[in-house]
């Protein structure tokens, strides 16, 4: 069945936090806002609902970031807090990309993300300090690193939370169970979308529609056909609904792909989480972030990456794919007694996946591994590390010698029971590949010309993340293209001489 509805100034596809910044902002701007979500609302919030909430943006000291999260005057006299500016954020995005994000978009990323964390906070989003996984005690204070030491209250949980209650204040409608079909698009505007609401096909009539549900990462044959084969096998650590339709309909109705499509954000994860992800048990608790601390070998027994090339907030994005690769795409993360108080969080959860005992060859006898080689490789390993200051929280260039792939940083013997292992394999995120967007988040044709009345925001933005990224980026970046793109399309809506 086919019908009319009311028509909208702007309709947002996706119920995450680009798309719900975007609806915001297009409300703030005075249109009259749509948000269609694909899934049930008891499964809203996409990909941002199973995030630990760390947000990067650029600021300068305590100061800036006493505006944005509630420090007393106490506390304020225990942190240290360096500045990240905007050259050093644009910096590490260059880095961890090989210098291939499109310098316009993340130019506008670092430039207006700290005025879009302040836009947030003014729309009553909660943030706190990341004391546990990005500050260290020294001399009686807390030293923070990493240019990463905000996050969202109560994770990605809390923001979902807090982006809907404030959706809700502001009288935006939210369609559940209401999946984008196609694009309507007329002498070469969009007029409308074609929705399938619980099995009814309805057109809503619009002048702007902002495409923000995520990229293809849970379509297991977009998944092969892009990345590879291999990725067949991968866990799916967020929802189960970016499946790649809006990228498809952005498409046929002209839209120019962009970026790395054949990349993706992907991490080693528990080797028993659950194949898409579970919204009874929402967060990211089944990661596995503290191989730096350790060695990190496949079912054969062999080391594969560099464990210390960097801080984990520039590593982990990547090395997921490193582990698909691997025999039965699977890998085991070793400790010892010295590194198991340093571990993070997720390794002392009921849902990990941990095997202990007091000798290494006990350890290694309940491991489904070739035994022979896996004691072989840590003892290659041992002698090769050398001396040096040992200091977990900053690249202290204790590494090895001799071995390869070395370990570059944080480099101590395994040696001290009990010993500690837990098998990874992983996880995929959100797929790299988008469409080609302007700053202003305008989606581009193939001319390289605006498509009139389409918009993108989020993990739809092609061309900004290429084989990596600086940790807390995502998030940062469905914010600020979300705002960016609500308010564009506010704007466009009005401009518009179509009667909706």
């Amino acid at each position: 069945m086919t019908e009319k509805t009311n028509g909208y100034d702007v309709v947002v596809v996706g119920a995450g936090n680009a798309a719900l910044c975007a609806a915001i902002s297009a409300h703030e701007s005075g249109a009259n806002v749509l948000v269609l979500e694909k899934g049930p609302k008891e499964k809203r919030g996409g990909n941002s609902f199973f995030t630990d909430g760390a947000i990067r943006f650029a600021y300068n000291g305590l100061d800036s970031i006493k505006e944005i999260v509630a420090i007393t005057e106490e506390e304020a006299e225990k942190i240290e807090m360096p500045n990240y500016s905007e050259e050093d954020y644009y910096n590490d995005l260059m880095r961890v990309t090989g210098n291939r994000s499109e310098p316009s978009l993340a130019g506008q990323l670092v430039s207006k993300s700290y005025e879009t964390i302040a836009w947030m906070k003014d729309n009553d989003i909660t943030f706190e300090l990341i004391y546990d996984n990005q500050s260290f005690e020294k001399d009686g204070k807390r030293h923070f690193w990493g240019g990463l030491p905000v996050k969202t209250a109560d994770k990605g949980v809390g923001l979902i939370k807090q982006l809907n209650e404030r959706v809700s204040k502001l009288g935006i409608d939210v369609w559940y169970e209401s999946a984008a079909v196609r694009l309507k698009k007329e002498a070469g505007q969009i007029t409308g979308i074609l929705i399938n609401q619980k099995g009814d096909e309805l057109t809503v009539n619009t002048n702007s529609v902002v495409l923000a549900c995520g990229g293809f990462e849970a379509n297991k044959k977009m998944r092969m056909e892009h990345l590879g084969e291999e990725w067949e096998a991968a866990i799916v650590r967020g929802t189960e609904f970016n499946t790649g339709e809006g990228l498809s309909m952005a498409i046929e109705a002209g839209a120019a792909t962009f970026g790395q499509w054949s990349g993706c954000h992907s991490i080693g994860t528990d080797y028993n989480a659950p194949k898409v992800g579970d919204f009874t048990k929402p967060g990211d608790i089944f990661k596995k972030h503290s191989y730096p601390l350790g060695i990190m070998l496949n079912k054969e027994g062999k080391r594969f990456v560099d464990e210390g090339a960097d801080l984990r907030n520039y590593t982990y994005a990547k090395y997921g794919r490193e582990i698909l690769k691997q025999p039965g795409q699977m890998a085991i993360q070793i400790f010892d007694a010295q590194v198991k108080p340093l571990l993070r969080k997720e390794y002392v959860l009921e849902e990990a996946s941990e095997y202990k005992a007091d000798t290494l060859e006990e350890l290694i006898a309940q491991l489904p591994v070739d035994q022979k080689q896996f004691l072989e490789t840590i003892q290659q390993y041992n002698e090769a590390v050398q001396e040096g200051e040992y200091s977990p929280n900053e690249k202290d260039g204790k590494g090895t010698t001799g071995i390869t792939p070395p370990k570059s940083n944080w480099a101590l013997k395994i040696e001290q029971g009990p010993f500690y292992a837990y098998p990874v394999t992983c996880g995929v995120t959100f797929s790299f590949g988008g469409l080609h967007v302007n700053p202003n988040g305008e989606v581009l044709g193939e001319n390289g010309e605006m498509i009139d009345g389409l918009f993108a925001a989020g993990e739809m933005v092609g061309g900004i993340f290429y084989d990596n990224y600086p940790g807390g980026s995502g998030l940062m970046s469905g914010a600020v293209f979300g705002k960016i793109a609500g308010a564009t399309a506010a704007s466009r809506s009005k401009k518009s001489k179509i009667t909706v």
